[in-house]
């Protein structure tokens, strides 16, 4: 009896070395996507953050002008550098007591290929003084 317990501690247990990193490389592509897909929806709220902020400034410079236009440069100024070269701002409404602008921002892609988003929008409307 003690030769058979003498040979099963001499046989070494059955390892399964390198299991994990065969599990850590087919998850990893799944993290990255994640990952990107989460920068992407930080790109795309920060650009409908600056949209806002656009619309914001033009309509209230337009208010104060004599024309009553939405001011694309006071919009383009109060914005950060990339969103203000991918804006387009529209004047909305014909109205003479109030002047309301729209700000359209390019949402860049961190994917080539895959367009999520295409942009973002925001209105202001302010009155005129």
């Amino acid at each position: 009896m003690s030769e058979t317990t003498s040979d099963l501690r001499a046989t070494p247990p059955r390892r399964d070395r390198g299991q994990v990193a065969i599990e850590y490389l087919g998850f990893i592509p799944l993290m990255l996507l994640c990952g990107l897909l989460a920068i992407q929806a930080g790109l795309a709220a920060y650009a409908a953050n600056q949209a806002g902020t656009g619309a914001r400034a033009a309509a209230r410079s337009g208010s104060m002008s004599a024309y009553g236009d939405c001011d694309e440069q006071a919009g383009k100024d109060a914005m950060s550098g990339w969103t203000a070269d991918r804006v387009h701002f529209r004047r909305n409404g014909s109205g003479f007591d109030e002047v309301t602008c729209t700000a359209r921002v390019e949402v860049p892609d961190i994917l080539p290929g895959i367009h999520i988003w295409g942009t973002a929008e925001r209105s202001s409307t302010m009155p005129r003084t």
